[in-house]
């Protein structure tokens, strides 16, 4: 296969899947293939409504087409699988949607094909979870036939700075041959350039620790902000002196949500006890960061009970529901554990965010946030996402939507100076 022959189609333009299409897309043919049709017809009006790509950047992409139609999948012979991997209920992988994508590319792979996968999975998931369907659904042999490759995303959403384009990107083949074409295929696009790594396993594992690192970084900041709560030592003050050693990592306290640090750990852990070991300190941050929302609510239910302030139907305004700031994503987001748990109080919970919609909020959480909060009505106020808006709105405007006789404001993302807030993480 000469790499000038080659045609894309990218299965799933969501987060991950649009920028790269995008990107290819300017260089050469590209078939954006997702199986919701409201998304498709967005994109063929030439919004995107992540705020990913920029309204002219789809119209730069010259070579790239929309569909919901697999028939459409038989002008490829490069298929990029850029489908969401989550966990369940039980946090165990959920492998539908990759399962689901293999399926519908088998429906039109040839010979000569070749399928990239860049969704987050465990070491071997590629090639013992998805070549199975490929060659199932297709009737054709593995590396003989057909062939795969994997390039895990690092997609940053909401980052103007890293983009798809500027982050160096791993790449991996199941034949030598393969990983080179893959790695010449991504280089047209990736201005960071490219690391061929020396097999899908590796590029896997890779791509997962990276997430799980972080993870336990953020769950030890987590706990030391526990500890020094209870000692009464403002943990912003002691980061920012540690931070002044060279070699200190900066990271800060606070909820750990999203596509990728609160839900990759639970793929590498899945893994390593299919094979016999039980991770410790992997699941162990994971519980911690996992019960932040509990804490964070329990330390506002006590500055609450210290000011006097009745806790039983008092009214809290949520501010931010987006896994992180500037931005509409709303996966995993560990706001909602805020906001369940104060519901076990029997508080009344605004949620206020002008990033997200409120049809997608009121679909995957059951909540309607506010468009506007209401002036001087709420006993507390949780400034939870660290959106520009909230921190142009000023303190003062803020407080002046807290009760004149009585307030709290939990300040979780740091937008404000310590003697400002009335509590912090």
């Amino acid at each position: 296969m000469q790499k000038e022959q080659l045609t894309i189609a990218v299965i799933g333009l969501g987060y991950v899947g649009l920028p790269l299409a995008v990107e290819f897309g300017k260089k050469r043919n590209v078939i954006g293939f997702d199986i919701n049709q409201n998304r498709i017809n967005e994109l063929q009006s030439g919004h995107d409504s992540t705020l990913e790509v920029e309204d002219e950047l789809l119209v730069e992409a010259r070579g790239l087409s929309f569909t919901t139609n697999v028939a459409d999948l038989a002008a490829a012979n490069v298929y990029v699988v850029t489908v969401p991997t989550p966990i369940t209920e039980h946090k165990t992988p959920d492998l539908t949607p990759l399962v689901k994508a293999s399926e519908t590319i088998g429906k039109t792979l040839k010979k000569g094909d070749v399928v990239v996968y860049e969704s987050t999975v465990y070491p071997g998931a590629t090639e013992e979870d998805c070549v199975p369907v490929l060659e199932r659904v297709s009737g054709l042999k593995f590396n003989q036939d057909f062939f795969v490759g994997y390039s895990p995303e690092r997609i940053n959403p909401g980052d103007k700075e890293h983009r798809v384009t500027s982050i160096k990107k791993v790449t991996s083949g199941s034949t030598p041959e393969i990983a080179e074409l893959v790695d010449n295929l991504y280089n047209e696009i990736i201005t960071a350039g490219t690391h061929k790594a020396s097999s899908i396993r590796v590029a896997e594992a890779a791509k997962v620790i990276e997430n799980t690192q972080r993870d336990l970084n953020i769950a030890l900041i987590n706990e030391l902000a526990v500890i020094f709560n209870r000692m009464g030592i403002d943990t912003e003050a002691v980061l920012e002196a540690a931070g002044t050693k060279w070699n200190f990592l900066p990271f800060r306290p606070g909820l750990v949500g999203g596509h990728c640090i609160g839900v990759d750990p639970y793929y590498l852990t899945h893994k390593a006890q299919a094979i016999g070991y039980h991770p410790e300190i992997i699941l162990a941050g994971r519980r911690l960061n996992d019960s932040m929302g509990e804490y964070v609510v329990s330390q506002l239910v006590k500055g609450m009970l210290k000011k006097r302030i009745h806790v039983e139907g008092a009214r809290v305004l949520v501010m931010g529901l987006t896994f992180k700031e500037n931005c509409p994503d709303l996966r995993n987001t560990r706001v909602i554990d805020i906001v369940r748990e104060l519901q076990e109080y029997n508080t009344q919970v605004d949620v206020y965010d002008p990033w997200v919609s409120s049809e997608e909020a009121s679909h995957e959480y059951g909540i309607t946030p506010v468009r506007e909060p209401e002036q001087g009505v709420y006993d507390a106020i949780i400034i939870s996402v660290g959106h520009r808006q909230f921190e142009a709105m000023g303190m003062e405007q803020i407080r002046s939507l807290g009760k004149e006789d009585g307030h709290l404001v939990y300040d979780l993302k740091y937008l404000f100076a310590a003697d400002q807030t009335d509590l912090r993480l």
